[in-house]
Parts: structure tokens; C-alpha cells; sequence
């Protein structure tokens, strides 16, 4: 069981590349570069796997600090559970204290949900963690809808934000950094009943 000193490792899943930067499959990378800034940190290559990390703390001075590593794997999203083990191991995190940050296609686009546990809803990053670890890590899930008419849901996710959407982006990925930042400070129930829409 974990206790208020274990570190916590926050995972923003996305794919590795200038290509992939702007698709809505990588907010989870967004989300995670924004941390990165609040922390004060840059991401580096990791030693022990194929991945960059942050590693600092989150929240304010004193007790209600968290000391938190960023993830972002390099491995692209279908194999995200490789690197993600094996910096939880060597960084000694207790699972229900890592944090997935990605896209969701069944929660509306600007709305959030944070859980713990669950299934993989078809998300190649998350059914490539929960095959490595078991399911019960956090989850924030950033909505994206569903693809429009007929277009695949492969060709939606790789695709960037519409025009439309990129209006809120910043704002929304904001957002879920707070509810992140919430979530370590202040546990899960607070952080759903401030940041679920």
C-alpha cells in the first residue's frame, strides 16, 4: 500500500516525433510538457528506459508537496507499458500512484474524467500499460469525441486539433494539469468533484 512520501509518476502518452506533435492522440505529451514547465524542468533521456523524464516536485512548500517523475515514453503508444514499467520499478512507484494523461474518445471535447482502474476503451497506450501492470493506475482522460462520419478512428486520433478546437487547446490543457496537480494534493474524490464535467 502506498503512503503520502512514495513518489508518483506521471505519464503523458503520446507518440515521439514532429509529426505526431500537434495529432490528438498526443495531449497526454502536452499535458506532460506543461508540467514540465510549472516544475521548473526539462525532459531528458532516460538511463533505465526508452523515455524522457522529469523528475521535481508538484504543489506548494511543505508537506503538501509531491515528489512526482514525468514521463513521456518513447516507444510509441502501443508500446508504452515497456518504459512505464520499468521506470515505476526502478523509481519504486507504487501503482495506484502513476497517472496516464490521453486522449479519450468517449468524453466529449473540452470535458475531463479522472478515475481509477478500469479498461482500455480500444486506447493502445492504456492496453499496453494494463498488460504490463494491471489496471489500476490513474487515469486522466482528456475528451476528443468521436470521429466525424465515417472517418476511422485511427485517422482521427493521428489528425491535429480542428481549428476549432485549438482555439480552447491551451486553456483545456491547462486544465488538466491543474486537475493532475489536484489530483496528487488533494486525492481522488476532490479532484473528480472539481475538475469531471
Amino acid at each position: 500500500m502506498s503512503d503520502a512520501t512514495d513518489p508518483w509518476l506521471i505519464v503523458g502518452l503520446g507518440n515521439p516525433g514532429p509529426d505526431y506533435a500537434a495529432n490528438r492522440h498526443n495531449v497526454g505529451f502536452m499535458v506532460a510538457d506543461l508540467l514540465a514547465t510549472r516544475m521548473g524542468g526539462k525532459f531528458k533521456r532516460a538511463q533505465k528506459a526508452q523515455a524522457q523524464v522529469v523528475e521535481g516536485r508538484i504543489g506548494p512548500p511543505g508537506p503538501a508537496s509531491r515528489r512526482v517523475v514525468l514521463v513521456k515514453p518513447m516507444s510509441y503508444m502501443n508500446l508504452s507499458g515497456g518504459p512505464v514499467t520499468a521506470l515505476r520499478d526502478f523509481y519504486k512507484v507504487p501503482t495506484d500512484h502513476v497517472v496516464a494523461v490521453h486522449d479519450e474518445l468517449d468524453v466529449d471535447y473540452g470535458s475531463l474524467r479522472l478515475k481509477l482502474g478500469g479498461g482500455d476503451n480500444g486506447h493502445n497506450g492504456l492496453k499496453s500499460m494494463t498488460k504490463a501492470m494491471g489496471p489500476d493506475y490513474h487515469r486522466v482522460r482528456f475528451g476528443i469525441g468521436r470521429p466525424p462520419g465515417r472517418m476511422q478512428v485511427a485517422d482521427f486520433v493521428l489528425k491535429d486539433f480542428s481549428s476549432t478546437e485549438r482555439k480552447e487547446l491551451a486553456f483545456l490543457v491547462d486544465r488538466s494539469a491543474d486537475a493532475v496537480e489536484c489530483l496528487l494534493a488533494e486525492g481522488l474524490e476532490r479532484a473528480q468533484s472539481a475538475y469531471n464535467s
